[in-house]
């Protein structure tokens, strides 16, 4: 399996080992066998471990100008209908547009109470996921 050379004290010590099964392995040091017991359990693996840095799971917030909403697109799509002009006064829950996505109509409703501003988006236009559309004051 692996050899080693080890000096110790002076003395030269070939070691190799010869097999390793749980906590036991069989090491031949210097053309003598012997049954070794592992403190720690040694795992042999062929299959390389992908050593990954860990992954962030939330999403960062952007920074909030004077209590300005942006508002994205959650999916790529088209957009079929703008329900509310720059300037309408919307509540939460009221549809603001519908765009198609995957064959299917969908509606973006407004997560906040204010004014639409910086109207972004047209019917007809194509968007993709995380386009800004608009933003609500």
């Amino acid at each position: 399996m692996k050899k080693f050379t080890f000096s110790i004290h002076g003395n030269e010590y070939e070691v190799e080992i010869k097999k390793v099964e749980g906590n036991t392995a069989k090491v031949e040091v210097n053309g003598t066998l012997y049954n070794v017991e592992l403190q720690k359990e040694i795992v042999l693996s062929k299959t390389p471990q992908l050593m990954r840095s860990p992954i962030s799971t939330h999403k960062v917030l952007e920074k909030v100008e004077s209590a300005m909403f942006k508002v994205f697109s959650p999916l790529p799509g088209t957009i079929v209908k703008i329900i509310v002009n720059e300037g309408a006064e919307v509540n939460i829950g009221d549809i603001l547009l519908i765009y198609e996505a995957m064959k299917m109509e969908n509606k973006i409703l407004a997560e906040k109470k204010g004014i639409v501003k910086n109207m972004r988006v047209k019917a007809g236009d194509s968007i993709l996921q995380n386009d800004l559309l608009f933003e609500i004051h």
